[in-house]
């Protein structure tokens, strides 16, 4: 077996998981990529000799064998950043893809513990990336809020499991964030509202107290710092990456 660490990203080729991926391979950690789509793992690896595509459906159980497969040697830290495809109310919603969407985030991020955790070793961190709307969710957020409620849920009960092995636990819960796919996202409720695509940019942005949304960087950069030796400290701890979006107490 290796003994060189490795780095495995689930959703390392949405726009959130290659910003991941890059700032790792940057720091020298070698990274095993998943994801869906074997051709674009294989495009990213080619940016870099330190990535290691693994072509894997996290939202089904055979993902856990064949991230296992991949690897070889201790892990020094597991991110699951696969992102959900459900969006509406509990009144337009369908019913089924609130499952859908616990089965990507919740289940999800049980197989990839599954799928390295004979790996993990003292100083390891687990990492998943929620989202504030588990914690604030609006009227329109039913599958994001409900299934971010539930891993929140579930990685504090893994960070009881595992703490005391040495392998510290984090979720980073980050708001709207100024990505491709939320501009994408503007601009189609301006083609379908007629509102100015700038004045909807800006509703997102008054809910948070910085004024601005955060971006990829800034949360790639919480994952980089949780290789930190003094970031066990964090463990078990829920990192609000929203630029204030979120005014509650928890």
């Amino acid at each position: 077996m290796s003994t060189a660490e490795t780095c495995v990203v689930v959703g390392a080729t949405g726009a959130m998981g290659t910003v991941f991926t890059r700032r790792l391979v940057a720091r020298g950690m070698r990274v095993l990529a998943v994801g869906r789509r074997a051709e674009e793992l294989e495009q990213l690896a080619a940016t870099d000799e330190l990535i290691v595509p693994c072509a894997a459906d996290i939202a089904e159980d055979w993902s856990v064998d064949a991230i296992r497969a991949c690897l070889d040697g201790p892990v020094r830290l597991a991110v699951f950043a696969a992102g959900l495809p459900v969006r509406g109310s509990a009144d337009a919603i369908e019913p089924s893809l609130l499952a859908t969407a616990a089965n990507i985030k919740v289940a999800g991020t049980v197989r990839l513990l599954r799928a390295v955790r004979d790996h993990l070793a003292d100083g390891s961190r687990f990492v998943a990336i929620a989202g504030s709307l588990g914690l604030e969710p609006g009227p329109l957020d039913a599958g994001p809020g409900t299934a971010n409620a539930a891993l929140f849920n579930l990685m504090r009960q893994i960070g009881a499991l595992y703490g005391p092995r040495g392998v510290t636990v984090h979720t980073i819960a980050p708001g709207p964030i100024d990505t491709p796919r939320l501009r994408a996202f503007v601009d189609t409720e301006s083609r379908e509202t007629g509102a100015a695509a700038q004045e909807i940019w800006d509703r997102y942005t008054a809910k948070t107290s910085l004024g601005r949304l955060p971006t990829l960087d800034e949360i790639a950069w919480l994952v980089e710092i949780l290789l930190e030796p003094q970031a066990a400290v964090l463990h078990g701890s829920v990192l609000n990456a929203d630029g204030g979006t979120r005014h509650g107490i928890q």
